[in-house]
């Protein structure tokens, strides 16, 4: 019989929504489940091959874990503000106000086709001003509290986006979006206070049930270093500061010490030397080298002495101060000591003939003669033996380190510190798209503020207007500051967004005096917009179910969405599947705002994921999929050709979910025939008569297919909880092709097997469960149990071995003792040509595996 797979799969997709299937009971849910996807950004043409890959991925899941009695909450939208979708709207000449409807309605007819079981009434847009009216109140409040500050500093700029990008957003110094060579550029910009979360974002990572590899990419991306910060003054200038070195214990080799060329210190250094005109130069060649990308600070070093001195506290003579191209100003305090012991510091005073000494040598005489004598660089090693201090030599370099920070502290030179590779998160675009920052700028506002003057009414100004004066918020009850339409939105590369070149948009009052003041016309990072989106799906209902309800925290917090008691009883979400490309940059800034979320009295949990997997990656072919190389694999095309169902189970049976697979066209023909062969079984039950049915209505199938209806049942229970899908798919495989063979097969049988197809092919496996006379959703049904007792085995194969070397294998019972085969063994013809007229010396025998015969 032919499947018609349109037809079919339009049909239920009318009755899942028109009948709710998908729509949990929120308030009277007994078991929440909350399966959230990462949601799409909807630019260029449509969801791509790998969107399906992860919705169809998440979606299995979901499925599974309703037929288990789960009140399953699966949502989707689109993050549709944000760079991506303002670049596609340039590329194509269309205001992205406009390209947003025309994207959403496309994508929403594409995110029905694919069949998840999405809960389409709770959807949201963060273009919808109805949402970003959330993001703005978000930035306020960590206005409020000081957890965002304005400031000028060296940003990374790409000169093809025209916006400033965090850190985490480039990617071997390319933006992350278009593969710029992204350059550097001062920039007054927004930040948010994610390092003052630094050490909870990373001793939480080891309670949460995430990916591994994302564990470790967060971990890596925090970058937690112990060690001292050296206290130091400078030699005959009344200037002091701090030097941090993760590598104490040869803190006595240090003869040099190196400066950052953009720390704000060098001015005050040169300032009145010799040195003056020279420094200025190379710090300006070192800066344009790096601004365009042509310096590798790991590969090459560059330096220049100021003509200034550390009046070294140590006693081992004072150390000259060099402006050094490889010392990263972010980092630490941007100032280094230098010794012997670091292979850059080593390699840089070879290059500029500056002095070096040695505090730690190896054991072997050989190589301690070629480290004193500067021939190599003897470093980090945890055998190597401290000779200075005195107090600490003989240690080994890896026990000294505890002793010599002590030694340090006593005497007074510095303290124990930690210090973080993570930044804080630079929070404002210069683009149009996207919400604006709700902040207004009024000079007499901040007048009043440096003159620690009272606001209006004697109201005393937030901790974020004093630590940014002249910064007021706006008023959370003109939220949202909506973005306005602009007819020239085209990035100027200036610095500045589109919105400012719109006076009715940025000339406002202040609404703290009244007096005329201007609107921040930056826009926020679209990261912000999905740091927070898993939340907002419940605020649709806040209103409905905020009656009486009242939470530990401020007037505005209590009116808030989050106020909302379903928040607390369906919140932190149960599963996360999404990119590990985003482990950094969307899945860091979701955790970060859910601790101050949770500091603020907002929820009551501080991870927003209690599981999260990441998916693997899909290429074409063994390649990349790429427009230029013209691989991209659209998959409307293939549902048209194919199905959804055939589709999906092809994308989940190239191989294991998280490791991703090699999409090969030819490879869907063996699915599209499977699931063929499925529906014309089927349906050979479906055209019974109702009286066979009934008689047919129990297991009288032979011992051998229940056991293995028993077995696929565990095992695609284990494996679609692990996220195996292929395997379970294999499993489905295995059952079928025996299914076909029997002569004589119940109902029962080929129900069960539906309910174990269901999540995979969810449209042709609710088609069949219709023709079999069910009138309530497959989806809705119960998933399998399977009976562990079927499930032991009763006759194992025993491996006969003689002297370790195979040379039988004999079916038992699975509780055979060691006499009884002992005495089938030696009685066969096959292992007595070993050990006729042998002395037998040992019998090893393994229960239920091996019986090994030493002669």
């Amino acid at each position: 019989m032919f499947y018609n797979h349109q037809k079919i799969e339009k049909k239920w997709q009318k009755i899942w929504e028109k009948e709710k299937i998908y729509e949990p009971n929120f308030k009277k849910a007994k078991r929440p489940f909350y399966n959230l996807m990462m949601f799409p950004y909807p630019s260029a043409e449509g969801l791509h091959v790998g969107n399906m890959y992860a919705f169809t991925g998440s979606d299995i899941y979901g499925r599974f874990k309703r037929m288990r009695g789960y009140d399953v909450f699966e949502p989707i939208g689109l993050d549709g503000f944000g760079i991506h979708s303002e670049n596609y709207a340039l590329k194509i000449g269309v205001h992205p106000s406009k390209q947003a409807k025309i994207s959403e309605k496309h994508f929403y007819k594409q995110l029905k086709m694919i069949g998840n079981g999405f809960s389409w009434d709770e959807k949201l847009e963060t273009y919808d001003p109805e949402y970003y009216k959330w993001t703005q109140w978000i930035f306020i409040q960590l206005f409020k509290r000081g957890l965002a500050y304005r400031k000028k500093q060296a940003v990374n700029w790409c000169p093809s986006c025209k916006t400033v990008l965090a850190d985490e957003q480039v990617i071997a110094e390319k933006c992350e979006r278009c593969s710029s060579e992204v350059i550097k550029k001062n920039l007054e910009q927004w930040f948010f206070k994610i390092t003052k979360y630094a050490e909870r974002l990373l001793k939480n990572l080891d309670m949460i049930d995430w990916s591994e590899r994302t564990k470790i990419a967060q971990k890596e991306w925090i970058g937690r270093s112990e060690g001292i910060n050296l206290k130091e003054k400078v030699k005959n200038l009344n200037i002091e500061f701090e030097v941090f070195d993760t590598i104490p214990q040869t803190f006595l080799a240090q003869t040099f010490t190196v400066i950052a060329p953009e720390h704000p210190l060098v001015e005050r250094l040169i300032t009145g030397t010799k040195y003056e005109k020279s420094v200025r130069e190379f710090v300006e060649k070192i800066k344009q080298k790096k601004a365009v990308n042509k310096f590798d600070v790991e590969k090459e070093s560059e330096g220049i002495f100021t003509g200034r001195y550390v009046d070294n506290p140590f006693g081992t003579g004072d150390l000259p101060i060099w402006v050094a191209s490889y010392v990263i100003a972010g980092y630490g305090t941007g100032i280094v000591n230098c010794s012997a012991h670091d292979e850059r510091d080593f390699a840089f005073a070879k290059k500029y003939n500056i002095p070096l000494k040695v505090v730690m040598l190896p054991l072997d005489v050989d190589l301690a003669k070629k480290v004193q004598n500067f021939e190599i660089c003897y470093h980090h090693a945890s055998d190597g033996i401290i000779q200075e201090p005195i107090e600490m030599k003989g240690m080994t370099w890896e026990k000294a380190r505890k002793p010599i920070i002590e030694y340090i502290e006593k005497k007074g030179f510095g303290k124990k510190t930690i210090n973080y590779h993570l930044r804080d998160w630079l929070i404002s675009r210069q683009r149009y798209w996207g919400p604006p920052i709700p902040l207004v700028f009024c000079e007499n506002c901040a007048e009043r503020i440096k003159n620690k003057e009272l606001g209006i009414k004697n109201k005393k100004f937030d901790k974020g207007e004093i630590e940014n004066p002249g910064w007021i918020p706006v008023p959370e009850k003109d939220l949202p500051v909506i973005l306005p339409y602009i007819k020239d939105f085209q990035p100027k590369g200036t610095g500045e967004s589109p919105l400012a070149t719109d006076k009715k948009f940025y000339e406002v009052k202040c609404p703290e005096c009244g007096k005329m003041a201007r609107r921040e016309t930056d826009v926020s990072d679209t990261f912000l917009d999905s740091a927070w989106y898993y939340l907002g799906y419940f605020f649709e209902n806040w209103k409905a179910t905020l009656r009486g309800v009242r939470q530990k925290a401020s007037r505005e917090i209590e009116n808030s969405p989050f106020s909302s008691p379903l928040i607390r009883k369906w919140l932190p979400v149960d599963m996360y599947i999404g990119g590990q490309e985003h482990a950094c940059l969307h899945l860091l800034y979701s955790r970060f705002l859910a601790m101050v979320f949770n500091d603020l009295g907002l929820i009551d949990f501080e991870e927003p994921f209690k599981k999260f997997r990441a998916h693997g990656l899909l290429t074409k072919d063994g390649a990349k999929m790429s427009k230029s190389r013209g691989n991209v694999v659209n998959p409307d095309e293939y549902i048209k050709k194919f199905g959804a169902d055939v589709f999906r189970m092809y994308l989940m049976f190239l191989s294991p979910f998280e490791r991703g697979g090699d999409f090969q066209s030819k490879g869907i023909l063996g699915i599209a025939r499977f699931l063929d062969r499925i529906f014309n079984f089927g349906n050979s039950f479906a055209n019974r008569k109702v009286g066979e049915k009934q008689t047919l209505n129990k297991f009288e199938n032979k011992k051998e297919l229940e056991k293995l209806f028993h077995q696929t049942i565990k095992k695609i229970t284990e494996d679609i909880e692990n996220l195996n899908y292929n395997t379970a798919i294999s499993a489905l495989m295995i059952l079928f092709n025996k299914m076909e063979k029997e002569s004589q097969l119940s109902i029962v049988n080929c129900q069960l097997f539906l309910k174990l197809l269901a999540p995979f092919a969810p449209f042709i496996s609710e088609e069949l469960w219709a023709k079999l006379g069910h009138k309530k959703s497959i989806h809705l049904e119960k998933w399998p149990e399977y009976n562990s007792r079927l499930l032991k085995q009763k006759k194992i194969i025993l491996i006969v071995q003689v002297n370790g070397k195979f040379r039988d294998k004999i079916e038992v019972n699975v509780d055979i003792s060691e006499q009884e085969a002992k005495e089938i063994i030696l009685s066969r013809e096959k292992i007595q040509k070993y050990t006729k007229g042998k002395e037998i010396k040992k019998i090893i025998f393994v229960p239920g595996k091996l019986f090994n015969i030493v002669i």
